[in-house]
């Protein structure tokens, strides 16, 4: 039974005979329609057969029948007249037809018959091979495959070519390592010996279905099967093991590659080379750029490209100018992100006039390369440098949007108000549309000369051309409208900048705080703290003191409660001033006993500045009041271990207390003792 592989569809041009080429070509034109033959067209062919009943009387009839049901019936009845035989090439014209209908089953049966049909092995393989050769030219692979599983099934040993050219089309169409596997096992079933192509191919589509080991085993086993590595191999094993992130696998090979003897092409340098530089392998990229050299293989764009790349961002520009002469000198032209990248180079070493001239003797035109250097000049020149570089940009129409951003970015940062808003007119008249960064930039020069209103009024303009400003200048409008008194409009700002993705830091919250203290709503506070949480931030000590403060002055019990155990748990220690207020506060309404975690813990830290003679007076006072007198009596021997003098009134409660109370006699007469004691009384 011959092995049926599932359907796929790939391309692949392999050389045919031109004759076979037509037939198939004519077979596969949409043109070529299945009508059926009618009774009289069809008894006409049987005709013109049984005139000249001859192969190539069948042949030439079976081209002209576009019915593939009819071109059946006449070859079934020539192969049942006695005086007629059937040749290799009228198999191959009913096989391919029934191939490229994609019969796949009748297709494999007539397959069967030519290689049992006893025309001699040269003519049935011969046909049967430019059969598979002819399906892989028309993205026939299922029936390539099945028309090579027969040829296998019938003992026939295709050659390494033809392996290798099915091969090569399941593998660069990605077609699955089932396919690829079910061919290389029928060849070793046969003792075909595969050759250098054939284990490429077969690596290849073990690293496209992710079987690294497999790869790595088979490249080690090379040598055992009488193939060597060539330059493609060590393309497929270095690029695969790097893309599938074995660094360490791929280094191994590397070194075997740098130290054998290898004829290497350029196909190798320039698929590996741009791979180690972009894993910052670089240390690894220089000796097989040494390699190459050493080879005398000139490098193509490419490898020039990431070289040079290479040697600007480690600021050694001495060589890559001298690769960047060298593309020159062949008439090449590197990309912009190139020259990029090399004049950064430059102006990362304040060498801004190297930068300019290199520009200019190599007569570049494109904005981006100027942009760098126009920000070099902005951070590291002075006001008449950027001025007259960004004139001359100008001058030679090589500005764009992000040129004008610049300047201006630069102009409001230095405060250049008189000349801010021309640049800005002078922008949008030249065709280029102010973006956020302009915008930004603007924002932040209205904060620094103290207009927030107006600076203000652009945000909400931003808003509404749908732009989002930075996170710099939100947080510089914010402050300034703090440090204004402008409070109430600073809690609408962070709603703006909540739907638009903006937020503060925690400095800018501080701000906010101190600034939101002096304001009668508790809400709009504790709106802030909220989004200060939602958005992650650490609320600090000083935070913290705020806003147990605002509760406590406006009478808000439960999130004083909240935010002073919340405040202790985090390891943060309130300000005395503002702990004595909220337990003040919190024993009017009763509540002490709800922080009553913070008093354990604060308790823990021994700091008498804390929780002094006073506040463990009131917290006596207050717990025992409220019930919890068990934590009243804990107190109580605080105050007794630091030596402290309970006060007259906590003094007074106790005893009044324990006299009333027939069921802790003896407990409260130890506290009277110990009272009594230290009140000096007898």
């Amino acid at each position: 039974m011959i092995i049926k592989l599932p359907r796929f569809q790939l391309s692949g041009l392999i050389s045919l005979p031109n004759r076979l080429i037509s037939h198939a070509s004519s077979l596969s034109d949409p043109s070529y329609t299945q009508s059926n033959l009618n009774s009289s067209q069809y008894h006409s062919k049987i005709q013109s057969l049984t005139q000249n009943l001859h192969p190539e009387t069948l042949i030439n009839i079976l081209s002209s029948t576009p019915d593939l049901n009819s071109s059946l019936r006449l070859f079934k009845w020539v192969s049942l007249q006695t005086q007629f035989r059937h040749t290799a090439d009228t198999y191959y014209h009913i096989i391919l037809k029934l191939g490229l209908a994609s019969r796949i089953d009748e297709m494999e049966g007539f397959c069967t018959e030519l290689m049992k049909s006893g025309f001699g092995f040269q003519d049935s393989d011969q046909t049967l091979v430019t059969l598979v050769d002819t399906f892989i030219l028309h993205h026939k692979f299922d029936e390539a495959l099945r028309v090579f599983s027969v040829m296998c099934f019938n003992g026939y040993k295709p050659s390494v070519s033809v392996i290798n050219r099915l091969l090569s089309v399941l593998v660069e169409e990605k077609k699955g390592i089932k396919c690829v596997l079910f061919v290389y096992k029928e060849m070793v079933k046969l003792r075909i010996c595969p050759d250098t192509e054939t284990l490429n191919l077969l690596m290849q589509a073990l690293f496209d279905a992710g079987r690294v080991d497999s790869v790595v085993d088979q490249f080690n086993r090379m040598h055992k099967k009488g193939c060597c590595a060539n330059s493609r191999t060590y393309e497929i094993v270095v690029s695969g093991l790097i893309g599938k992130n074995v660094m360490n696998k791929a280094t191994v090979v590397l070194n075997e590659v740098i130290e054998s003897e290898c004829d290497l092409d350029l196909r190798f340098f320039s698929c590996v080379l741009p791979l180690l530089f972009e894993m910052n392998e670089c240390e690894m990229g220089l000796r097989l750029f040494e390699k190459m050299r050493s080879l005398n293989i000139v490098p193509d764009l490419s490898v020039y490209e990431v070289l040079i790349q290479y040697f600007a961002r480690s600021l050694c520009l001495d060589d890559a100018i001298g690769l960047l002469n060298e593309v020159i000198s062949r008439d090449l032209k590197v990309s912009n992100r190139v020259l990029v990248d090399l004049v950064n180079g430059f102006c990362k070493l304040n060498k801004l006039h190297e930068a300019k001239r290199l520009l200019e003797e190599h007569q570049v035109t494109n904005a981006d390369s100027y942009n760098v250097v126009l920000e070099g000049y902005c951070q590291g020149g002075g006001y008449a440098d950027v001025m007259w570089l960004f004139r001359q940009m100008v001058e030679k129409s090589i500005t764009n949007s992000l040129s004008w951003d610049i300047l201006i970015s630069y102009l409001s940062e230095n405060q250049r108000d008189d000349i801010v808003y021309k640049a800005l007119t002078r922008m949008i008249v030249s065709g280029n549309t102010p973006n956020s960064t302009a915008y930004s930039a603007l924002i932040i020069a209205k904060c620094k000369s103290n207009e927030v209103n107006d600076a203000l009024e652009l945000f909400h303009h931003v808003c509404e051309e749908q732009l989002v400003i930075d996170s710099s200048s939100f947080s510089m409008l914010v402050k300034g409208l703090c440090l204004n008194g402008k409070i109430n409009k600073v809690v609408n700002l962070l709603q703006y900048g909540s739907y638009y993705g903006l937020s503060c830091s925690n400095e800018d919250y501080d701000i906010i705080m101190k600034s939101m203290s002096t304001l009668s709503e508790s809400n709009s506070l504790l709106t802030i703290v909220g989004r200060m949480i939602v958005e992650g931030c650490s609320l600090s000590s000083e935070t913290y003191n705020q806003i147990i403060k605002s509760m406590s002055d406006h009478q808000r019990s439960t999130e004083c409660v909240l935010y002073l155990n919340r405040m202790v748990k985090e390891g943060l220690l309130p300000d005395a001033e503002i702990l004595l207020i909220s337990l003040s506060f919190l024993a009017q309404k009763l509540k002490l006993h709800a922080v009553l975690p913070a008093i354990h813990k604060l308790l823990s830290v021994n700091d008498h500045s804390l929780l002094n003679h006073a506040i463990c007076n009131m917290l006596i006072n207050g717990l025992w009041k409220e019930g919890y007198k068990r934590e009243a009596r804990l107190l109580l021997d605080v105050i007794l271990e630091n030596g402290w003098v309970p006060d007259a009134t906590t003094h007074r409660l106790l005893v009044s207390s324990g006299f009333s109370e027939g069921d802790e006699d003896d407990t409260q007469d130890e506290i009277t003792n110990i009272l009594s004691e230290g009140f000096g009384e007898p």
